[in-house]
């Protein structure tokens, strides 16, 4: 398999692989085959990962098979030097889950630095640096590890957050980086970490990341079950929340709204988006407590991306473009460009779409690079060519690795 297979094309290449007509698919999926053939033929945008999750079921691929999800090898940080296997050496070390050894070397650090660390990593993966975070989180989770060993009293029960802080930046990240089991068993140490301080707000930001590893494997409506279960759990301190927690809860409930629009539960979709609006009513603003950037636009953000999971793109094409995602961070704005164009282009305005995503890389060429929406899109711009394509498509589709 190459890059330089739409998702369309994928299917086709593993429909073969099994021996399947495309009869047979088409009716495992409950679609006609005539269809199939027009998404093979890249003449149907197939772009709704609830589709694309049913395909990859019947033909017994994982999601990220489907979606050619970017080589691990492509990850790199400022100096080019490939980070994620340090990462994953990071996580699997044996003595952060045995009594032989503590995993920090040297003296402990200062409370002072790990947080100056920590804030300083989860700042630039919203600023979109990828690469940057994954080849810093290394040493970052070694560093708050001997913190959390090291200290005692009040300052461990910091330390301890601040290891859950950085082991949830390591699954979130992990997840960019389709690593979903490394990210599940990020998610699950941070939650180890934080257990014993008893912390809502940094537990109920770590319930994100055990979302977003249900939903990098496909399992939305396990990740729809999180999003009740992780409430359930935050409600109880509800009564007068801090605008720290009410932004925790309110994320929750985005990321499950985005759950059950892949699950295509369209009332649970509203009835998430609608508790998020509320908690957002009740903060007042946008803000970025504890990264989520959550607020209003959010929200928003949220609930154009969940319209073009639906498959209701009109409320994608009128809503999308109106949002002032501009007091944002960058990787919401980019991800929320990504859910216009592609609205853009399902909508048959492929002029607009092009220029949104062009705009996008402009602001985060990393991002763009190795997200589905912006290589799907782009190598179906080429297949409908007739002829030769323009330089600038070509380009663009060289740029994200999808054309030799």
């Amino acid at each position: 398999m190459t890059n330089s297979l739409t998702i369309g094309e994928r299917v086709a290449w593993y429909r073969r692989r099994r021996g399947l007509s495309q009869e047979v698919l088409a009716g495992l999926v409950g679609r006609t085959a005539d269809w199939l053939g027009k998404v093979e033929n890249n003449r149907i945008e197939l772009d709704r990962l609830s589709v694309i999750k049913a395909l990859a079921d019947v033909l017994d691929v994982s999601l990220g098979d489907l979606l050619a999800e970017p080589s691990l090898m492509d990850w790199t940080d400022d100096s080019g030097t490939i980070t994620v296997p340090a990462l994953r050496a990071a996580l699997t070390d044996y003595r952060a889950i045995t009594p032989f050894g503590s995993v920090g070397t040297g003296d402990v650090p200062a409370l002072a630095v790990v947080r100056q660390e920590v804030t300083a990593l989860w700042g630039a993966y919203q600023d979109s640096r990828f690469g940057h975070v994954a080849g810093r989180l290394p040493d970052l989770l070694r560093m708050a590890q001997a913190a959390a060993e090291g200290l005692d009293g009040p300052d461990q029960d910091e330390a301890r957050k601040l290891l859950g802080l950085t082991y949830q930046l390591a699954a979130t990240q992990l997840t960019k980086l389709g690593e979903s089991d490394l990210a599940w068993i990020a998610a699950d140490r941070g939650l180890t970490a934080v257990r014993p301080t008893g912390d809502p707000v940094v537990t109920g930001s770590l319930f994100r990341s055990v979302g977003h590893a249900l939903h990098s494997t496909g399992r939305f409506r396990e990740a729809v079950q999180l999003t009740e279960d992780a409430a359930g759990y935050l409600e109880p301190h509800l009564n007068e929340p801090t605008p720290q927690l009410l932004s925790v809860y309110g994320t929750l409930f985005l990321a499950g709204s985005m759950a059950a629009a892949r699950s295509n539960d369209a009332a649970t979709t509203r009835t998430f988006l609608a508790v998020a609006d509320q908690a957002a009513g009740r903060l007042g603003t946008d803000a970025n407590h504890v990264w989520t950037a959550f607020g209003p636009t959010n929200v928003a953000i949220h609930r154009v991306a969940t319209a073009a999971e639906l498959g209701d793109v009109q409320v994608a094409v009128d809503l999308g473009p109106r949002v002032d995602t501009s007091a944002l961070p960058m990787e919401r704005r980019v991800r929320h460009a990504l859910e216009v164009a592609r609205a853009y282009n399902s909508w048959n305005r492929p002029e607009e779409a092009q220029a949104t995503l062009l705009d996008a890389e402009q602001m985060a060429p990393e991002q763009v690079r190795h997200h589905f929406l912006s290589r799907q899109l782009a190598l179906t711009w080429i297949r409908r060519q007739r002829g030769k394509p323009p330089a600038q498509l070509v380009n663009l589709a060289r740029r994200l690795n999808v054309l030799e």
